[in-house]
């Protein structure tokens, strides 16, 4: 997943956005089918699912129909089901290319030059090249189909820059204090296999250890801190913590947190793996418990996950020395007020959740009727059939996820492009190479991939089959851990997944196959083209 900082939208003036949100109803009973093998493996089937041959018709009179390019192949087949025999569609980036890399030929030009409209996924996902080409020569209007997409239902999800960010942010809070009391918070134990250290950061930046510390720390009634807190092994941890306001007045009751440091958190708890939340000591009914602004969770019933994103070399500052050893490994939660460090950018790659897909389907039904309006009522009635295919598929992808067991449903993957995956089926994003696959991994990468490896007992990673010089460092590291390397498809389409829908049963499949320990089941391609 490369992102460039070159947007169409924000080159071409004039480009018409839609800010309307209209309501499809769902009109083909389309009979998709899903088998459960024997080993417990989904493999789908889509009987009637119809697939387009984008380009077919290359040779008919230009005049004749509305001419319309899409940059992608995934896009250019969500656009073909909606403009049916009423357009002919050109695919500008040909299947099993990275679309990151694409660079515009003269070909692409001319086909560009002859489009009425052009569908781009947008967010940054094409390169400047073609989205300076879209630009320059497109007469017609160029559709941004992701940035249109949130009107529409389709939920977007900002790109984090520093992923060791990526992570709960755990405070301290006191409350049912009176104004002039001064609250001594204390950790009374801390049971792991490692050491725990809690700090807090100066304005100045230098750092005040607080745990473990007979003396504690001092906060003021009501008040509220961040705090950093670092682990020096995976495992669990318990940790007891304490609350007394001024001397005389009654302790809190001792309460212990538990933290899954880059492992799996025990069965049946209650995860919480990001958000800000405080262990909370409130002094009016002596308890202590987590609270995540007005919410209250149970400690007993809670834990809370520490990725193997947070692994870092411990600063060779020497005020840091009561962490350990300058450049020894350390799994690090910053202080709150750094914040997530949010790239700016939103992840572009939202067709992974089928919610999303959706939404670009009427995206693209709206634009061609504003385009086309004698065919308007045609591309409404093939967009509501088409999403009414995804949305039955969308029940099986649910089926399919849900049967891997939770302890086993980690993806691991070159690069940072799953979010939406996460989003929609509640796969876990528990590691990758590199955030930026136009980014060589550094040595702490590797490392911390290897961690995650090892400490969730990852039995499967996945390589995208059109970005193999980029899978290696993966392979290599799969082969340490004595995982099996998989196969997903992320931007693109090829001949053994020549559709969208293709695309994401595939994926469900083998995931399932691999973390769920499957035996092998194909996945049959049923396309007939018939539209």
């Amino acid at each position: 997943m490369k992102h460039r900082r070159t947007s169409i939208s924000a080159q071409r003036t004039g480009v018409a956005r839609w800010s309307g949100s209209k309501k499809l109803g769902l009109g083909l009973a389309a009979a998709l089918a899903i088998t459960v093998t024997a080993g417990g493996a989904y493999a789908f089937s889509g009987a009637n699912e119809t697939t387009r041959t984008v380009g077919a018709a290359q040779n008919e009179p230009h005049q004749h129909r509305l001419q319309v390019v899409a940059t992608t192949p995934i896009l250019a087949d969500l656009v073909s089901h909606v403009a049916g025999e009423d357009a002919q569609v050109t695919t500008l980036i040909p299947a099993g290319k990275d679309p990151h890399d694409f660079e515009p030929t003269l070909r692409t030009v001319r086909e560009v030059a002859y489009a009425d409209l052009a569908f781009a996924n947008g967010l940054l996902l094409e390169p400047p090249a073609l989205a300076e080409t879209l630009r320059q020569s497109t007469s017609g209007e160029v559709v941004e189909v992701a940035d249109l997409s949130p009107s529409y239902g389709a939920e977007l999800i900002p790109l984090v820059e520093n992923v060791a960010l990526d992570a709960v942010w755990l405070g301290l809070r006191v409350q049912g204090a009176e104004q002039s009391n001064s609250v001594k918070f204390r950790m009374t134990d801390a049971q792991g296999p490692g050491d725990v250290a809690a700090y807090i950061v100066s304005t100045f930046g230098t750092p005040e250890q607080i745990f473990p510390s007979d003396s504690g720390i001092d906060l003021p009634a009501n008040a509220h801190t961040h705090v950093s807190w670092a682990f020096s092994e995976p495992g669990t941890y318990k940790l007891s913590f304490a609350a007394q306001g001024q001397p005389g007045t009654e302790a809190t009751q001792e309460q212990t947190i538990t933290v899954a440091v880059g492992v799996n958190p025990e069965e049946g708890a209650h995860v919480i793996d990001s958000g800000h939340v405080d262990i909370t000591a409130d002094l009016a009914n002596g308890t202590i418990s987590l609270k995540d602004h007005d919410a209250h969770f149970d400690p007993e019933t809670t834990v809370l996950a520490i990725p193997s994103s947070t692994l870092q070399a411990i600063p060779p500052d020497p005020a840091y020395r009561f962490l350990g050893r300058p450049g020894a490994e350390t799994y690090l939660l910053p202080q709150a007020v750094l914040g997530k460090h949010l790239h700016g950018e939103i992840d572009p790659h939202l067709w992974h959740n089928t919610r999303n897909a959706r939404a670009y389907v009427e995206v693209i039904a709206e634009k061609l009727a504003q385009a086309d309006p004698s065919n308007g009522h045609r591309y409404q009635q093939r967009a509501e059939e088409y999403n009414h295919q995804v949305q039955l598929v969308d029940e099986q992808l649910h089926a399919a996820y849900d049967a891997i067991p939770e302890h086993r449903r980690h993806l691991v993957t070159t690069h940072h492009g799953y979010t939406y995956l996460e989003q929609g089926y509640g796969i876990n994003i528990a590691g990758f190479v590199t955030p930026n696959a136009s980014i060589e991994p550094s040595p702490r990468d590797v490392i911390a991939l290897q961690r995650t490896l090892d400490n969730l007992d990852i039995p499967a990673v996945f390589v995208e089959p059109n970005s193999a010089a980029s899978t290696s460092t993966l392979e290599e590291t799969a082969r340490r851990a004595g995982a099996q390397v998989c196969t997903i498809y992320g931007d693109t389409l090829d001949k053994d997944v020549p559709t969208y829908l293709d695309l994401m049963r595939f994926n469900a499949n083998e995931i399932n196959r691999c973390l769920a320990n499957n035996p092998p089941q194909p996945t049959p391609h049923t396309s007939t083209d018939s539209k």
